[in-house]
């Protein structure tokens, strides 16, 4: 139950991967620039070259707008079915700058630092349960493949 007196019933898996794509929209305009994927590494890792930026936008920006849009890097990050996502790579770096003591995992902490910097509001409950819904545990924390899950499903519906 959660605080809010609501009770929460998990959802059969989706493949939305929008959270993850509004983590990277630094401007919430609704769609990733090379300002955007600037911003973002810029603040969580001290930044990357622009030759790195350069790549990432050319693999995802199959339109070649100058932008991606989310269905561009929807079809990124799930591969289209293929057994290791275009983007997997992407979300590597993303999990290892959340990986603070780079152990390999994301502990408590590492989700809680990492949702405060990202503006989410989540409690400690709201931690644990992640944790536990990403296939970890309180000591161990979660491993790569469970951070996609977690960003990759819309899991917890409210039951009023």
């Amino acid at each position: 139950m959660c605080p809010s007196g609501r009770t929460l019933r998990p959802q059969p898996p989706t493949t939305d991967f929008r959270p993850a794509f509004e983590i990277l929209d630094t401007d919430c305009d609704g769609k990733i620039s090379r300002d955007d994927l600037r911003s973002f590494y810029a603040t969580i890792s001290g930044g990357v070259s622009a030759d790195a930026i350069g790549a990432m936008m050319s693999v995802a920006d199959t339109n070649m707008d100058g932008f991606v849009e989310y269905e561009e890097f929807e079809r990124v990050v799930s591969g289209n079915n293929e057994k290791r996502p275009l983007g997997c790579g992407a979300m590597e770096d993303v999990f290892k700058v959340m990986d603070r003591d780079g152990d390999g995992k994301l502990s408590h902490e590492d989700l809680k630092n990492y949702m405060n910097w990202a503006g989410f509001h989540a409690t400690d409950e709201d931690i644990n349960a992640m944790i536990k819904f990403g296939g970890g545990d309180q000591n161990g924390g979660v491993s790569f493949d469970g951070l996609i899950r977690i960003l990759a499903l819309d899991h917890f519906v409210p039951v009023y």
